[in-house]
């Protein structure tokens, strides 16, 4: 009897032993898991956890781009959206957006983050304090580079490269892509989406606030849309409510948080003189105006200071 339940005994501690190790082991499993970086970068833009302050803004489930499935908006969205409108607005805003999606892709772009990938981005702003930098190998060597408006590479491809996977725009800072370029629309009014349609159509809009191009080169199949909650989303969240919306390039710098692994700017800011100009023109620019410039500038800055983008200074 004695024997048997000395044998009990072991059997229960031995089993008792095998379950704490099981469960240390999936412990561990759990927490390196838990623990893997979310991309294959040295450093990720998304992963959260080491900046209460990025963390408080970055919504990794917003809307980045305009698709069938997530066009309707809600309500305060419209309402905010539609009072950035500068020129009368007589259209259906559910009207305009089946005709873009009868037109353009329908789908969902840039949803293949991961642990095994590095998706590095270069942001390329207009600022002069690109002139005599030598940047151009630099960006060209990123896998997308991000240009803004108008912002030519011929003449200047020493300095901000040859390479151009999106091109961020509006009507009124329209120009002709080649086939393999993104054209990126930012829209600011439901007239802005109707001229991308008439653009490739009809080629009948030629005035919103300004006088616009009929019509455009470029790939219809690589046409995007961005998305007025995305809009709001960097209004709120990243401007923090300052100015009447955000500028182009602070836009696209937090497009690019979103879609990137790793992300590089250039051409931000002033030149190491002070002087705010574009670096394919000499008419000096303002960085206020209806945006909140110097606001915009300090984001930038604590972005850079928490390792979450590298800002190129350009010709010092």
């Amino acid at each position: 009897m004695v024997v048997l339940l000395l044998k009990r005994h072991r059997y229960l501690t031995t089993l008792v032993s095998s379950i704490i190790l099981l469960l240390l082991y999936f412990q561990n499993s759990l927490l390196i898991l838990s623990e893997r970086s979310p991309c294959a970068c040295h450093i990720c833009v998304s992963d959260r956890k080491k900046s209460d302050w990025f963390r408080e803004r970055y919504n990794p489930n917003v809307p980045l781009l305009l698709n069938s499935t997530n066009s309707v908006l809600h309500a305060d969205v419209s309402r905010w959206w539609k009072g950035l409108q500068t020129v009368p607005n007589t259209s259906s805003y559910t009207k305009v957006v089946d005709q873009l999606f009868s037109l353009f892709p329908d789908k969902h772009h840039y949803s293949d983050a991961g642990p095994d990938r590095c998706r590095t981005c270069a942001v390329v702003g207009n600022s002069g304090n690109l002139l005599g930098s030598n940047y151009g190998p630099r960006i060209d060597f990123h896998d997308f580079v991000i240009r803004i408006n108008k912002g030519p590479t011929k003449g200047y491809e020493k300095d901000v490269g040859l390479k151009t996977t999106h091109r961020i725009m509006y009507p009124e800072s329209a120009v002709d892509l080649d086939n393999s370029t993104h054209l990126v629309l930012f829209p600011f009014k439901i007239l802005d989406i109707e001229w991308l349609i008439s653009a490739f159509s009809s080629k009948t809009i030629i005035q919103t606030y300004s006088k616009v191009p009929s019509t455009i080169k470029a790939n219809k199949d690589k046409v995007m849309v961005l998305h007025p909650a995305f809009i709001r989303y960097v209004f709120d969240n990243w401007a923090e409510g300052h100015g009447r919306y955000p500028s182009t390039g602070f836009l696209t710098l937090i497009f690019a948080l979103h879609i990137c692994d790793e992300v590089n700017v250039f051409g931000f800011g002033a030149t190491s003189g002070g002087i705010w100009h574009h670096y394919f023109e000499k008419t000096l620019t303002s960085y206020q105006g209806v945006h909140a410039g110097k606001f915009e500038n300090e984001i930038i800055s604590q972005l850079q200071k928490i390792n979450k983008i590298l800002v190129h200074m350009g010709r010092t």
